[in-house]
């Protein structure tokens, strides 16, 4: 089937942002946004459009024309259980038409970074991992050229999503990772890519707030409801539990010691651990949580970078708050749940103050905390210098996707081949 807009010479591009868009999850929300600024820049014309999770978010926040990625979300769920099943079952015989008749429309579909390949928290095949591969496919039917952009990966254990994952990035007319490790997983889960490429996450390209005059010792402690991998079903609950209580024992120990803590989340999820924070301050030192906690809601990775730039030091768990105070070169530490955290925390030489979300000591975090503190002015410039990189390798990414999906006149062809390592 020939693309609707290729049938119209002199028409504007068509594009399409596809994925867990509009959901609430900032990261995701950052992704987008630098790929927004890189359209708008280059191709003012285009007319724009998102197939995501949360279609209505989405057009209130960014003015974008949006619809849901799938017909159970345009639809809503059933009357009861049984009902709500029947309609999940149908929804996916329904999208196989449903999503080649949404695509014909666009020239262009882009999935902006995000972990679309990752398996680091719960996942079920037939869910996200199902509609990814099916709009891969539909787009292939329509002539749609799919861009996966600085995307996340790791190998996953279950055969049906290896097949999901590698059957769409097969399908896919560009794709880069966010680091090496992903572009690695892919490969060890079969797919070729020796003509993929390397970048930055992308949300390392989006600017940075001014400085903030803040009163010193003032923490960000970056939080999340953690409930495990596909492989922790039966326990979520106790490592929920468990991970809370660490939290909340360690901002204890923060505020002890006189410092003033500003919560951060990433995920509307996340304000369950907020509400537990505050609700142990309460009860165990009465008057300390108004005066010493700080909890504002941030709607976009920007808004939570502006938020960050008013504290000295970080402390968090979800990848992209971790990334965010690393683009803001605030010396932190991750608490991680995957591997991506681990990698972009040893690319700004900060691998010794990170441990394992399911394995988190406090009395190590408190010691990796004063030590942190201790090295902040010499672990500044480093940072800042790997940032600098960071903004070079992705304009220079900026050209090869011009050539790789608009055939932008103004592109050197000796770009094509730069990469970042």
């Amino acid at each position: 089937m020939q693309n609707a807009t290729r049938e119209h010479a002199g028409s504007p591009l068509r594009v399409a942002f596809f994925g867990l868009l509009g959901s609430g999850n900032l990261g995701n929300h950052g992704s987008l946004d630098t790929m927004l600024a890189f359209l708008r820049n280059r191709y003012p014309e285009a007319q724009l459009s998102c197939v995501c999770s949360g279609p209505q978010e989405i057009e209130r926040q960014y003015g974008i024309q949006s619809v849901a990625m799938t017909w159970y979300q345009e639809h809503g769920p059933g009357r009861n259980r049984v009902h709500d099943v029947l309609r999940k079952g149908f929804g996916k015989l329904a999208d196989l038409v449903r999503m080649p008749r949404l695509l014909r429309w666009y020239d262009v579909v882009i999935v902006p970074g995000m972990g679309v390949f990752e398996t680091t928290l719960a996942l079920r095949p037939w869910g996200f991992p199902y509609a990814l591969f099916l709009m891969a496919l539909s787009a292939r039917i329509t002539g749609a050229k799919v861009a996966f952009v600085n995307v996340g990966a790791n190998v996953a254990r279950e055969r049906s999503l290896r097949r999901l994952f590698t059957g769409a990035a097969r399908l896919a007319s560009y794709r880069s990772y966010r680091d090496t490790f992903s572009r690695d997983a892919m490969r060890q889960m079969g797919l070729d890519t020796s003509g993929d490429q390397v970048y930055p996450d992308l949300a390392f390209g989006l600017p940075g707030p001014a400085p903030v005059d803040h009163p010193a010792r003032t923490v960000a402690l970056g939080v999340m409801a953690y409930y495990g991998t596909n492989a922790d079903r039966d326990r979520a609950d106790e490592i929920y539990a468990t991970y809370t209580a660490k939290i909340v024992e360690f901002v204890r120990w923060l505020v002890d010691e006189g410092y003033r803590v500003r919560l951060v989340t990433g995920d509307p999820s996340d304000l369950s651990v907020v509400a537990a924070v505050y609700d142990d301050l309460r009860a165990t030192r009465p008057g300390i949580a108004e005066k010493q906690l700080i909890s504002e809601p941030a709607e976009s990775l920007g808004e939570l970078m502006r938020q960050l730039a008013g504290v000295d030091l970080v402390v968090a768990s979800r990848y992209h708050n971790v990334l965010s105070a690393l683009k803001l070169s605030k010396p932190t530490i991750s608490i991680s749940y995957g591997t991506k955290s681990d990698v972009v925390m040893e690319q700004m030489q900060l691998a010794e103050f990170r441990q394992p979300i399911k394995g988190l000591d406090v009395s190590r975090l408190i010691d990796q905390f004063r030590g942190l503190e201790s090295r902040a002015s010499g672990i500044v410039p480093v940072m800042r210098a790997r940032n600098a990189e960071y903004l070079e390798a992705l304009e220079s990414q900026y050209d090869v996707l011009s050539a790789a999906l608009f055939a932008a006149a103004d592109v050197a062809t000796e770009q094509g081949d730069r990469r970042w390592k």
